[in-house]
């Protein structure tokens, strides 16, 4: 068995054609490719995206995901949920499962935490349900403003429950608040910060909230060895064991701590 861990797809599933990932044949479906977020590809349930979820389910590993902030959570929440390696799942495909948040998985003798979710960026977010929805749009359109349309284009479920919370507090507790891995699609609060810090003159900041805050709880209390992320478009290492993870794809074994 083997892990691979690697960044946001948003539907772009190249990566994994072989020329870019040679590995991908030599690979059984006990082998997984785990994506950091922005999976995207259960969006629009249009044949080409149906095309690309049954390209991607063919492909000799398990490709496993937690939710980002730019997924259909709608459709997202009509796949079948089931109890795998630990923790709980939604099926997508046979070889394609979304890792819900605040579970607890074991792969290749290895304990992983996983918690998607990410906040988009401040922009203005309209309702059909609005009488003023047309002009609204159409103002925004004329300005070539970026907006979002809820339940269409952005989704609330984009950040946690509480019951989401309780349930990944509740998961850590009866691990004593120790893992291998964590897997999520944002970063605590204080490494965003540093993200904030470089990035939000040219692309707008990156908004803190109630779940880079609980993120930044488990910094403070858990025991791990790496943690791996997506969301901030980038590939490298912050303080030797938080891994921000764009299109780089990286295999983990026992020793990916020491050579990260």
């Amino acid at each position: 068995m083997a892990v691979y861990v690697t960044g946001d797809t948003h539907r772009d599933f190249s990566r994994f054609q072989e020329d870019a990932f040679p590995d991908g044949p030599n690979l059984s479906k006990d082998d997984y490719m785990l994506i950091c977020g922005d999976f995207g590809g259960v969006w629009d349930g249009s044949p080409e995206e149906e095309g690309l979820l049954d390209w991607l389910d063919a492909q000799p590993f398990t490709t496993l995901f937690v939710s980002g902030n730019h997924e259909n959570y709608s459709r997202l929440a009509s796949y079948p949920q089931e109890q795998w390696r630990g923790g709980l799942t939604s099926v997508v495909r046979p070889s394609i499962r979304l890792l819900r948040r605040g579970q607890l998985f074991e792969l290749d003798g290895k304990r992983f935490f996983t918690m998607g979710g990410a906040s988009s960026r401040e922009i203005p977010i309209l309702e059909r349900a609005d009488p003023m929805f047309a002009v609204r749009r159409k103002w925004h359109e004329y300005r070539k403003n970026v907006y979002w349309i809820r339940g269409e284009t952005w989704w609330p479920e984009e950040l946690p429950s509480e019951a989401e919370y309780r349930t990944a507090r509740d998961t850590l507790d009866a691990a004593g608040w120790k893992v291998d891995y964590i897997v999520t699609h944002c970063a605590p609060t204080f490494i965003q910060n540093l993200f904030d810090l470089k990035e939000a003159q040219a692309t707008g900041s990156y908004l803190v909230n109630g779940l880079t805050d609980f993120l930044e709880e488990v910094a403070q209390k858990a025991t791990f060895d790496c943690w791996f992320f997506g969301h901030y478009h980038g590939n490298y290492v912050i303080e030797n064991r938080y891994v921000l993870l764009y299109d780089n794809i990286i295999r983990l074994t026992a020793e990916t701590s020491d050579k990260t």
